[in-house]
């Protein structure tokens, strides 16, 4: 089968396991080739705990890939993809765990990164290679595959399900039309956190200012609940800790009921987006141009052009695309003023819409 494809394939598997950023960066792919071909049957891939988030999506066949499993996930994969033969594979995560799983998949088209952008050599297990573009933001790479395949579409809609347990727990948590700031301060990558003295400078400025609920979300990892024990006993605001205490649908839940978010490059603040809540993005250590909140750009702080010039002496523009600085301090070049100044304009914002 030549690409682009003349006609829409009966069946299109997809691998991509995590993470919940990057789940939330593929589904508007997805939602795009249901559109555009609404009789192509589709099979994801995906991980234990991001098939908690979307796995209740109708129209889409989910296999689940526990890594946890060891080699035993290989053979669950292998026995459930048994006796089939997909139309075309989008091998849509560069890692070699996902390589080794996609050599499971039987495919026509087995289509990757290009060569040039792949990395841990997943260019070795595709013979199709995705359109490039220089300097985009991972969603906009992630599109460049159905572009590949013929689709010039663009369907940026999530619409991930919650179950109406979900939203009662974040009615019960969040009543009323109080505005409400979220701080999720932790990402995975300890060197995107940004400081708890300065969340709890924020916490204070919005409560004072706006009246504002702060709520303090994260996993059950001890350095989230460590950051969040510090925030909340530092600020004078009176915060609610949801640290450990949310499944990732009550999450959505919780986010969709918000004023704004507060966070670092990190799965929440890509999960706020899918629910249209603006996020102030915190950025020093990563590229916001390739990692942002999709529709956040207006609100993001971005201090990594200079993080780079200092580490690097170079620009941005002169080093791959996504390097990043991992030195501890760098994330404390943001100010609690800059973070205070986009929290107003999001205000403002949002004043402004209301009363047109």
């Amino acid at each position: 089968m030549k690409l682009p494809l003349q006609s829409p394939p009966d069946s299109i598997c997809l691998l991509r396991l995590s993470a919940v950023g990057d789940i939330c960066h593929t589904l508007p792919v997805v939602r795009t080739i249901q559109k555009e071909w609404p009789d192509t049957k589709i099979t994801w891939v995906i991980g234990t705990l991001e098939h908690t988030l979307v796995g209740d999506i109708n129209d889409i066949e989910f296999i689940i890939f526990d890594k946890a499993r060891g080699r035993k996930a290989y053979l669950d994969l292998r026995r459930a993809v048994r006796g089939r033969n997909f139309d075309v594979l989008l091998h849509m995560q560069m890692s070699l765990r996902a390589s080794l799983a996609s050599r499971l998949i039987p495919a026509k088209i087995r289509l990757g990164f290009a060569r040039v952008f792949a990395k841990d050599l997943q260019w070795l297990f595709t013979n199709h290679k995705a359109n490039y573009r220089d300097s985009q933001h991972v969603m906009d790479s992630f599109f460049n595959f159905i572009e590949t395949l013929g689709i010039t579409e663009r369907v940026l809609s999530w619409d991930i399900p919650l179950p109406e347990a979900a939203r009662e727990f974040a009615q019960r948590l969040l009543p009323g039309d109080q505005p409400t700031l979220i701080i999720s301060p932790c990402s995975s990558m300890s060197y995107r956190n940004w400081t708890t003295e300065g969340y709890a400078e924020v916490a204070d400025y919005a409560a004072e200012n706006y009246g504002m609920r702060v709520v303090i979300s994260g996993g059950k990892s001890e350095i989230e609940q460590s950051f969040a024990d510090v925030i909340s006993g530092t600020s004078h605001a009176r915060t609610i800790n949801l640290v450990g205490q949310t499944d990732l649908k009550q999450l959505l839940a919780v986010l969709r009921r918000a004023t704004a978010v507060v966070a670092p490059d990190s799965g929440p603040a890509h999960m706020a987006t899918t629910v249209n809540t603006p996020v102030i993005g915190l950025f020093a250590t990563t590229n916001p141009d390739r990692a942002r909140p999709y529709f956040s750009e207006k609100y993001e702080v971005n201090h990594y052009p200079r993080a780079i010039a200092d580490k690097f002496d170079k620009t941005v523009a002169q080093l791959p695309w996504g390097t990043r600085v991992r030195d501890a301090g760098t994330m404390e070049r943001i100010q609690v003023r800059e973070v205070t100044d986009k929290l107003d304009a999001l205000m403002a914002d949002q004043n402004n819409a209301k009363r047109t």
